[in-house]
């Protein structure tokens, strides 16, 4: 195949696309298909390493590809192609932000959804470790863990450094890797039966003035506060909201799995009851950036002929999209009473790759008083990559250039729309200084 100077300019200029999603094919687990797919794309990667900053699987590649005879791809042992698979967090950014080659492009490049294919074949092939399986399991991890004595135990083991050691020996928790502690009352606990109706919700743009909240595993069971602080910023801004009525898992972590069924299970049951709000006359609201893109992408990718699911990517919005949409209308409050001072904010992968543009910033920058410095690296987390212990070094260095951004700004808050990251740089900074989410940024300007 040709090498990938002086590509063909047809295509190349174009807004980038994504084809749907063949998980159902037979094709798509052939293992000689697989691999001569994986030894195309490798190829392509091989002559551009335009992204061999962005995460370890590029580095991994092209080391493998230097140290082979050949010093080309056809030059790597065909199972040393797993070793690359296994650094790719499907965090998007290659195919969003550097890659010249995605369609419609006709070298097709799409090198998430390739490792996300690999990662299928070797779920479908139980190839998969039991360690990974409970890390992906966060519905049942979380309900596990929210009962009141049980989330005390395990908030109390994953402090102790002894039980640590126990934890990387026999699931391969790596002892320096934070763990996020699991609160007995979760959001849906705290926020039960509780609606606000605004008397006339205004429309404004895209957005009706009226949101339910998908409060998200993470929101829900770790860090249920999120949920608190989107619920009082979005009162103040009279904007009616309740609480979605079920909901399970997004589907995120299996889908990074390549568990593809447990993702369409989720599916049958979160976008029936998504669709009915939707259909109320209601938009959808999800504090984790990765959650919203499931929605907005993934699942539209996986189930590109479902009406249900097409009708609710275009009404689940991030909380800062939805606000910066309706400031746009002049229907922001802009009644800050606090100055933030100096915030370094990070913008999470799977927010920059929603194709909405800097929404937090924007909005964030209107508060007087607030000075925000922009990261535009990746954290390196990526939810399970940065705890398992074959990993979490690698994935310290990834969030090395950001934990050094927020030290030599010294800001009075640091910042990322994903909690998680958040946490990696506050492991990062290793100085007691903990991140605050710009959501709970928000509230306090707001003074609420």
């Amino acid at each position: 195949m040709p090498t990938p100077v002086d590509p063909p300019r047809e295509g190349s200029l174009e807004a980038p696309t994504r084809h749907p999603l063949k998980w159902r094919e037979a094709q798509f687990y052939d293992e000689g298909a697989l691999f001569a797919e994986l030894e195309r794309v490798y190829d392509i990667c091989h002559g551009c390493r335009r992204c061999v900053s962005l995460c370890n699987a590029f580095p991994t590649l092209f080391d493998l590809v230097d140290a082979s005879e050949t010093m080309e791809v056809d030059g790597v042992a065909k199972q040393d192609y797993w070793k690359v698979v296994d650094h790719c967090y499907l965090c998007d950014l290659c195919y969003m932000t550097k890659c010249p080659y995605v369609p419609p492009h006709p070298w097709n490049v799409d090198f998430p959804h390739l490792m996300l294919r690999a990662k299928a074949f070797r779920f479908k092939h139980g190839k998969t470790r039991f360690r990974d399986r409970v890390l992906s399991s966060t519905d049942a991890v979380g309900k596990l863990a929210a009962i009141p004595v049980v989330a005390q135990a395990v908030n109390a083991a994953n402090r102790s450094p002894a039980l640590r050691k126990v934890l990387e020996k026999t699931l391969g928790i790596h002892p320096d890797a934070l763990l996020p502690e699991y609160q007995w009352r979760t959001a849906r606990r705290r926020l039960k039966g509780r609606t606000s109706l605004a008397a006339h919700p205004e429309v404004a743009g895209r957005t009706r003035g009226r949101v339910a909240l998908f409060t998200t595993c993470y929101g829900n069971y770790n860090e249920p506060q999120l949920a608190e602080d989107l619920v009082k910023v979005f009162e103040h801004n009279g904007i009616a909201l309740t609480l979605l009525g079920h909901e399970r898992c997004c589907g995120m972590p299996k889908l990074e799995l390549g568990d593809l069924d447990s993702v369409a299970r989720a599916k049958q049951e979160n976008i029936p009851a998504l669709l009915e709000v939707v259909e109320k006359g209601w938009d959808v609201v999800a504090p984790v950036p990765s959650c919203v893109l499931m929605f907005k992408q993934e699942l539209p990718l996986m189930f590109p002929e479902d009406e249900a699911v097409a009708k609710v990517r275009e009404r689940i919005f991030d909380p800062f999209e939805y606000l910066a949409l309706r400031h746009k209308e002049g229907k922001l409050k802009l009644d800050f009473k606090q100055p933030l001072g100096k915030v370094s904010y990070h913008a999470a992968c799977h927010l920059r790759v929603q194709n909405i543009g800097l929404k937090t910033r924007e909005v964030l920058q209107l508060i007087p008083g607030t000075e925000l410095d922009l990261i535009e690296r990746c954290s390196g987390h990526d939810g399970t990559y940065a705890v398992k212990s074959e990993f979490h070094e690698t994935s310290m260095k990834i969030g090395r250039p950001v934990v050094n951004r927020v030290r030599q700004k010294e800001p009075d808050y640091y910042a990322s729309d994903c909690p998680i990251a958040g946490h990696q740089i506050e492991n990062g900074l290793k100085d007691g200084r903990k991140p605050t989410h710009p959501l709970t940024l928000l509230r306090m300007a707001y003074g609420i």
